[in-house]
């Protein structure tokens, strides 16, 4: 089964950016999902946030209004990475990170977590004021 490793989360001023990195450990099959998640403190793992995904193998990309402009999801398939560049964070976008792996519905990937079946670690991300 494929694994997936996030790194490049840190501290940040508002108004900053970040660059977040998912290595997967084999081929991600064109088609999938690959999307990006973060859990504020206090909140369940059920409650992750989609902030980006990407239907593999394509550029189509979908993101929420509360980072639409600010947040770009990109895929490497030869190195079997995606990528989150985040730029103008805010306090708000300070969470836990993750990366999953996915189906998809046709060529939509579902924002919510559910039909996401493999799970990276996560990586901190921390936006002061």
């Amino acid at each position: 089964q494929v694994q997936l490793v996030e790194s490049g989360g840190g501290s940040v001023q508002a108004g900053g950016s970040l660059g977040l990195s998912c290595v997967a450990s084999g081929d991600i099959d064109s088609g999938s999902c690959v999307a990006w998640f973060r859990q504020a403190p206090g909140k369940e793992r059920e409650d992750r946030e989609g902030v980006a995904n990407i239907y593999t193998g394509t550029t189509i990309t979908r993101y929420p209004d509360s980072v639409k402009g600010r947040f770009t999801i990109s895929q490497d398939n030869a190195k079997n990475m995606v990528y989150l560049q985040m730029n103008s964070l805010k306090p708000e976008d300070s969470a836990m990170y993750y990366c999953a792996l996915g189906r998809s519905y046709g060529t939509v990937c579902a924002m919510g977590p559910s039909t996401y079946k493999i799970w990276g670690q996560g990586t901190q991300v921390s936006v002061s004021s």
